[in-house]
Formats: C-alpha cells, sequence, structure tokens
C-alpha cells in the first residue's frame, strides 16, 4: 500500500520582515495523525512558521505543500503572493487554526460562533452544521453554553469553544498557536485536557507551546526552533529525555523548573 502524503510538509522556508530574518531554512512535515509541537524561545519563529503554512503570512522563499499539492506562487522575494486565491482558501479551511487570544465573535453566542464559518465559508446546511456544532461543544465540555456570549464565559471555555469551531469545518489538521498561553493555570489544564483527547483520537495536530509536560505527553514528534532554526527535532522521549543541544539543554533547564 502506498503511503499517504504528508498533511502538511514544509521545505527550505524562508520568512523575513524587512531585514528581519526570522525563519532561515525550515523544514517540517505532519502526516495524518501525527502530533507535532514546536517549541522554543520567544522570537525563535515558531509562531510565524505556523502563520506561514496557514499562509496567513506570505514567506519569502520555499515550499508549502498540502497533501503533495504545492501552494502556486507569484513574484518572488518580498513581492512572493500566493497565485490562486481559491487555492489558498481551500488550504485554510482544511488547516483550522486555534489561536492564542480566542478572536470569538463578541456578538454571536458561542452556538453562532462555531457555526458560522461551516455555514458562510463552506455552505453546509444549517441543520447539519447545528448538529455538528452542539456535538463538538459537548466534546470540548461546555455543550451547555451554546446561548451564553463569549463574555459570559471564562478564559478556558472561551479557548474550548475556539476549539469547537476549528473542530466544526471537519479540517485535516489543526494548528495550534499557544493555546493556553492566556489562561490562568487551573484553565490551562481545561484546554490541555482537549489537546490530549484530540491527540488520542488520532487528530493530526502542529502545537506551537511553552507548556512542555504536554507537547511531551501528546507529541509523536517535537521541533525545538532557535534564531529561525531548527536545533534539535525527533520523539519527545529524546528530545526531552536525552537532548543533544547545548541550547536544547539549557531552554529545557529554564522552562522545566517546578
Amino acid at each position: 500500500m502506498t503511503e499517504q502524503p504528508p498533511v502538511i510538509a514544509i521545505r527550505n522556508l524562508h520568512k523575513a520582515y524587512g531585514a528581519l530574518e526570522v525563519l532561515k531554512g525550515v523544514d517540517i512535515e505532519a502526516r495524518r495523525g501525527d502530533v507535532v509541537s514546536l517549541i522554543g524561545s520567544s522570537g525563535s519563529g515558531k509562531s510565524t512558521l505556523l502563520r506561514c503554512a496557514n499562509l496567513l503570512e506570505d514567506s519569502q522563499e520555499g515550499e508549502i505543500l498540502f497533501k503533495d499539492e504545492p501552494v502556486r506562487w507569484r513574484g518572488g522575494g518580498h513581492d512572493r503572493r500566493p497565485a490562486d486565491n481559491r487555492q489558498v482558501l481551500r488550504i485554510r479551511t482544511n488547516l483550522s487554526m486555534v489561536f492564542q487570544q480566542f478572536n470569538l465573535w463578541s456578538h454571536m453566542t458561542i452556538l453562532q460562533n462555531v457555526m458560522e464559518a461551516p455555514l458562510t465559508v463552506l455552505g453546509r446546511p444549517r441543520a447539519e452544521v447545528e448538529a455538528a456544532a452542539r456535538g463538538y461543544l459537548e466534546k470540548v465540555g461546555i455543550g451547555d453554553k451554546t446561548e451564553a456570549y463569549p463574555a459570559q464565559l471564562s478564559g478556558g471555555q472561551q479557548q474550548r469553544a475556539a476549539i469547537a469551531r476549528a473542530l466544526c469545518m471537519e479540517p485535516e489538521a489543526l494548528l495550534f498557536d499557544e493555546p493556553t498561553s492566556a489562561l490562568d493555570p487551573e484553565l490551562e489544564q481545561e484546554v490541555v485536557r482537549v489537546i490530549r483527547d484530540l491527540a488520542a483520537e488520532g487528530r493530526t495536530m502542529l502545537i506551537v507551546t511553552h507548556d512542555m509536560k504536554m507537547a511531551r505527553d501528546v507529541s509523536d514528534h517535537v521541533v525545538f526552533l532557535h534564531q529561525g532554526l531548527i536545533e534539535e527535532e525527533g520523539p519527545p522521549d529524546a528530545l526531552f529525555g536525552a537532548p543533544k543541544s547545548e541550547r536544547l539543554r539549557g531552554f529545557l533547564s529554564s522552562t522545566m523548573q517546578d
């Protein structure tokens, strides 16, 4: 049986803001069912990599492939842009992103927030979308909050609503950008539990996180970024148990002190 291509593959990716080079040639991939965590100090390029993967940021060089289909570009360098807006929309809808700040619409109920994109972007039937949305809100533990507004929920509940919203798009992969960093520790654990459950289901996920325990527990593969390059990568037991790089050892010693 032929092996399926990665859901998302990034090859030699470069990204700069003016003269500041943030990504300096990064390769990463996630196959179906893989949980890949990106760790590293602030400014190492983790969130930028995720935003480039989802085409929220334009990169200057390198390839981005969705299930072996390369993103088509026009122009080059700082003028490089995606050439096909329909392709961008299709890829984005298959790579649902969960942000650090929950980005819920304050004027909509939680149920309306979760239903909005499948209705307007995918054009799915309302009854089908509502049933799915209610199911995903139950899955993340806030099935009783459908008629509440975001301001009436705790941060942890809002982030779980954002995860339900991403799931309701039925994406090929979920991209998490520091999903717990805006939360108090007790609320953080609510969200970590949901992410653990999704990993156990075999969901494909790319996770930028400062939570080393979560990265160790849920990941199949961990990537340590340092100043825009991959310093070390591998299975979590190897990276956390026997790091080879002096920089990674220093990073872990500073972030895993309990």
